[in-house]
């Protein structure tokens, strides 16, 4: 007989039917359950991982990284092909870097956004050319930019009137031009966390189409010429430091709708017309960004690849024909579609406990029975919140499942913790374990490919995971864990105590 649902969770969150069943569209395409229950990526069990390289760990499988970089980079070619000749793919690095991976992206022929100085460091010492390289930032220094210039990139995407001008300078203090795309905010509200929607006005990113005064054109056309992205334009085009490639936009992350892609790329369509009309000038490329959602729990479904793909080069295909402008060459930046579902954090289970909640007070909408209360499970890990900060920030909601052994017991609602002094360290929100979790057991949540590791912290002093790939049936470091040496090399010692004299006084040098 199935368990009954509990009044506590969601209504999105069923309880499993077979609890040792795998929601594909969580994992990688190379993790299932052995044939004794135990779950396995590449046919190497968690267990053996967990033996070899401790808890938590961050388990990438390279296998499916390639696939789906490669999914992105045909997809969109096959779609925009007949229009401009193809696609040009930034995998996003802000989502997860180190230099194995920025390997990866090299070999399976992506370009590679970066955001930092520390970002571009990483792209260089893997070895990937400039001109296939990005670098954004709403506030970079004129180191970061000089080192950009220097490496010859592909582009610098400028956020700001200021930075205009900065870049342009500091190009002809080289003796260069920068290669520079402009980042707009095309007034577009993504369906997502306010944190991370981007294309708002009432924000720090970009560049408005519409002047201070008021909107421009209401259906997405080229805007107010006084507007700070026209004057942008305006200012680059005249400088001699700047190769001005095209325009730039982002609307957000985690987004599965397609109208908000379909809107910014006609209000930004719509913008390179006017500057056609203005300057007489059709620039040559178009960013419409990345922000494609994956499934963390059951609920979403996120959309494929080509199918965002051809829905975007109907939208750009038809604006460009009904403007007359030439399609411009469009380039992406997924990160979170492709290494989110490559990877799952491993842990190991402690203390658990469970708690009386009353089902009004969680604040179900259900009519319930107020003098009765109802149980939830805490489950505690040896990990929490400095190794997936998601929870915390966003309120993101995780899934999870018992890892080391086939679960067998009755499934009930669960809340999976780290083990920080913090009461909002919760790593799995809600989830159906079986009721005999304990201590010793290992936890997998997948999903935690994207923004987990590059968000981690030392927070209470906890040393960051390491990051293992799985590939060919082999696992290997790509990421050392920390140790707390690693820890206190940064600590600065204080000097040693000079010898006291005989009045008790320190004796001076």
């Amino acid at each position: 007989m199935a368990a009954e649902a509990s009044p506590l969770a969601p209504e999105w969150l069923s309880v499993p039917v077979d609890p040792a069943r795998l929601d594909a569209k969580l994992w990688a395409e190379d993790v299932d359950r052995g044939p004794d229950g135990v779950l396995q990526v590449g046919g190497i069990p968690v267990t053996e991982l967990a033996r070899q390289y401790g808890t938590p760990l961050f388990v990438v499988s390279e296998r499916d990284f390639r696939t789906r970089a490669a999914t992105f980079r045909d997809a969109f070619d096959d779609a925009f092909r007949d229009l401009c000749g193809g696609v040009d793919v930034f995998y996003a690095g802000k989502s997860f870097l180190c230099t194995e991976v920025a390997h990866w992206v090299r070999e399976e022929g992506l370009g590679l956004d970066t955001c930092s100085g520390g970002e571009l460091a990483v792209a260089l010492r893997a070895g990937l050319p400039g001109s296939r390289l990005g670098l954004h930032g709403n506030n970079k220094s004129a180191a970061e930019i000089t080192r950009a210039i220097d490496a010859d990139l592909g582009r610098i995407v400028v956020d700001s009137l200021q930075e205009v001008a900065l870049v342009g300078d500091l190009a002809l203090q080289r003796g260069r031009q920068a290669n520079v795309m402009i980042r707009l905010t095309p007034g577009v509200h993504a369906h997502t966390h306010e944190f991370i929607a981007t294309a708002h006005e009432d924000q720090k990113f970009g560049l408005s189409l519409t002047t201070e005064q008021g909107p421009g054109q209401e259906d997405g056309g080229d805007g107010d010429a006084s507007s700070p992205a026209a004057r942008a334009v305006a200012d680059a085009l005249a400088h001699p430091g700047i190769n001005l490639l095209g325009v730039h936009c982002h609307i957000g992350s985690q987004i599965f709708e397609p109208e908000g892609f379909e809107l910014a790329a006609k209000r930004l369509l719509g913008f390179l017309a006017g500057v056609r009309d203005r300057h007489g000038v059709e620039l040559a490329e178009l960013d419409l960004g990345g922000g494609y959602g994956i499934a963390y729990t059951e609920a979403e479904e996120p959309r494929p690849a080509a199918e965002i793909a051809r829905a975007m080069a109907a939208v750009v295909g038809a604006t460009c024909r009904e403007l007359g402008l030439r399609v411009p060459r469009i380039s992406i930046e997924p990160g979170r579609a492709i290494v989110g579902p490559t990877t799952f954090t491993l842990y190991t289970a402690g203390t658990t406990k469970t708690v009386r909640v009353d089902a009004a007070a969680n604040g179900s909408e259900v009519a319930v029975d107020t003098s009765v209360t109802h149980p939830r499970r805490y489950v505690s890990v040896d990990g929490g919140m400095s190794d997936n900060a998601r929870p915390v920030l966003y309120g993101a909601d995780y899934s999870a499942v018992l890892a080391s052994r086939p679960p067998e017991a009755s499934p009930v609602l669960s809340r999976v913790v780290g083990k920080h002094c913090e009461s909002g360290d919760i790593v799995v929100r809600d989830v159906y374990l079986p009721e005999d979790t304990g201590a010793g057991d290992l936890l997998a949540v997948p999903g935690t490919g994207a923004y987990c590791w590059v968000l981690s912290s030392n927070y209470n002093y906890l040393t960051r995971p390491p990051v293992v790939a799985v590939a060919d049936g082999a696992a290997r470091l790509i990421v050392r864990g920390e140790t707390e040496e690693d820890l206190f090399r940064r600590d600065v010692q204080r000097e040693p105590a000079l010898p006291a004299t005989d009045s008790g006084a320190p004796r001076t040098a």
